[in-house]
């Protein structure tokens, strides 16, 4: 698990063997079970999260009971949740396995020592930082501007692999509307 990790971050930057180490020593390992939480609402968030292998969501709950799915994080992305990281304050959120997974998990306090250490992997961070913040405000442009079909045609355009791989009622939460809307909207492009 942690091997793969390292594959991840050999691709993007050069490491040194001392900065493998550096790494694996503040580095633990989780495994999850299908549906098992990595994290709970109401539980501060305290990692940067990797998921090594496997599928995690994201969610929130509303007063109704209704799932609100944030992202999906399927292996070779990052998960968690930044607000509850960075102010230390209880998670709004819920994250959970859909599949069994393998996640690698690092204090914010030992990630922050690394990425001192490290400069590529602090440009690295940066850099997902910078594309989540864009791919989020595009999101949110498309939740309020596109209509229920444009929202289906986007996801399946932008995650054709996650649509394989999550069920309906996932996907109609994370764009935005009723399983039974989504049911709909499928029916008619199967359709045309």
């Amino acid at each position: 698990m942690f091997e793969s990790f390292i594959n991840y971050l050999k691709d993007k930057i050069n490491l040194s063997n001392d900065e493998i180490d550096l790494i694996r020593a503040v580095a633990t390992l989780k495994k999850l079970r299908r549906h098992q939480y990595l994290l709970q609402e109401g539980e501060i968030w305290r990692y940067n999260a990797f998921v090594a292998s496997g599928f995690l969501r994201a969610y929130s709950v509303d007063d109704k009971g209704q799932e609100h799915i944030l992202n999906f994080a399927p292996e070779n992305h990052w998960t968690g949740d930044r607000e509850s990281l960075v102010n230390h304050t209880p998670s709004h959120l819920n994250i959970d396995a859909i599949e069994d997974s393998e996640v690698v998990l690092i204090t914010k306090e030992n990630f922050d020592r690394i990425c001192i250490q490290i400069p590529q992997l602090n440009d690295l961070v940066n850099a997902i930082l910078h594309k989540s913040f864009l791919m989020s405000q595009r999101r949110i442009h498309d939740i309020i501007s596109l209509s229920a079909e444009d929202k289906y045609r986007s996801f399946l355009e932008k995650f054709p692999a996650i649509a394989q791989r999550v069920p309906q009622h996932m996907i109609a939460s994370y764009i935005g509307v009723t399983p039974e809307t989504l049911t709909r909207i499928r029916r008619k492009s199967a359709k045309e």
